[in-house]
């Protein structure tokens, strides 16, 4: 049953962060009321939410007080542990369901989910114990890497191998927690899909977003991608199988490797709006937040046809050094949008903001976000 949730309702976010804080605008401006579930006293969706419940996500009392304000409650990131999500289901509408937040929370459940779709992934190997990885070198190739199976994210927890000797010495220093030892793919470029899928089944797909990485981070995601377009509705098609085999409802998105070869091979699935859907806030009819909240009141989704080829540059913590960076770098260009999520302490490595740069080519886009990017350093 697709129920719709007007303007004027209270939605829940559980998770702070600036995912949390972007769906928070985006439900205001729309006309909704919105609270924030988060730990941090200075969450930065908590600090402009009508109402912060500041607690633990397992908190079964802040959970039923946030269940009793809320018409329907969603989330910022898939480590919302997936009980919590049960929980709640008993007493409000939630998007995405438990299931599908717990078939994303372990990489190894992942990437069997996404196998046992038809769809293809770079070869791995579950390492849950030291015994395990003799048997993982009889079918990954290296070089290879070794990563922890929850909890990672942004280039964490996880350790390059060249060798079987690498992957003992990398679990080991992970604390030999559960791992994936994932094959390196000869690469030639990485993608993501954002879609959205309504509750009756329905998706909507942005325009395939071409990434680069630095440090395991994203740096830039362009849009109109350099994929031929056949690749490009591949990898649209697979997202969308994702979506639909999870039973997914809500905003959400796929990453994808490149081989030299052509072929499209998933890599992640974030179920939630993502790092390289950032672009869609200025050169889209419709922003991955404001379909989340769409898809999470029932309402028929927007039109996500892109308007004009864009760069979108993530801003680290690094960019700040000892002082406030060049704003006026930015801000003097007219096509140059400054997104900044109100964190408190900038810290390398940590996510502080983005600038989407618009232009009539990517090509026009990327040169003037490199320049940009450092020019905009502090001293």
């Amino acid at each position: 049953m697709n129920t719709q949730i007007l303007p004027g309702s209270t939605l829940g976010m559980l998770g702070g962060g600036q995912l949390g804080r972007m769906f928070t605008s985006a439900a205001q401006i729309m006309g909704y009321k919105v609270v924030v579930l988060d730990p941090d006293p200075q969450s930065p969706a908590g600090v402009i939410a009508d109402q912060h419940i500041c607690a633990a996500y397992d908190d079964e009392k802040a959970l039923d007080d946030m269940a009793k304000l809320c018409a329907a409650i969603t989330t910022e990131f898939e480590n919302i542990p997936a009980q919590t999500l049960a929980f709640l289901e008993q007493k409000t509408i939630v998007h995405p369901s438990s299931k599908a937040l717990a078939s994303t929370q372990n990489r190894n459940v992942e990437k069997n989910f996404i196998a046992s779709l038809g769809i293809q992934t770079a070869p791995f190997f579950a390492i849950r114990q030291q015994q395990d990885i003799a048997e993982a070198e009889k079918v990954i190739g290296f070089p290879a890497i070794l990563k922890v199976a929850t909890f990672g994210y942004d280039g964490k927890g996880q350790i390059p191998c060249k060798t079987i000797e690498d992957v003992y010495a990398g679990f080991e220093a992970l604390g030999e927690k559960e791992c994936v030892l994932e094959q390196r793919i000869d690469l030639d470029k990485e993608i993501s899909v954002v879609l959205a899928r309504s509750q009756t089944g329905t998706i909507i797909n942005f325009p395939v977003a071409e990434n680069i990485h630095v440090n395991g981070i994203l740096h830039t995601t362009s849009v109109p991608t350099s994929v031929h377009a056949e690749q490009a509705q591949k990898a649209i098609q697979m997202a969308n199988d994702i979506a639909k085999g999870l039973g997914y409802v809500g905003t959400m998105a796929v990453e994808f490797f490149v081989s030299q070869s052509g072929e499209i091979i998933a890599n992640e699935i974030a179920p939630r709006p993502h790092n390289s859907g950032h672009y869609t806030l200025d050169a889209c009819h419709t922003s991955q937040f404001e379909q989340q909240v769409r898809m999470l009141c029932g309402l028929p989704a927007g039109d996500c046809d892109l308007i004009t080829p864009v760069v979108m540059v993530n801003l680290l913590g690094d960019v700040w050094g000892n002082s406030q960076p060049h704003w006026e770098t930015l801000l003097s260009e007219t096509n140059i949008k400054l997104h900044l999520y109100g964190k408190q302490e900038a810290r390398p490595g940590r996510k502080m903001g983005h600038f989407n740069v618009l232009a009539e080519t990517v090509d026009q886009a990327m040169q003037q976000a490199d320049t940009c990017f450092e020019n905009l350093k502090a001293d």
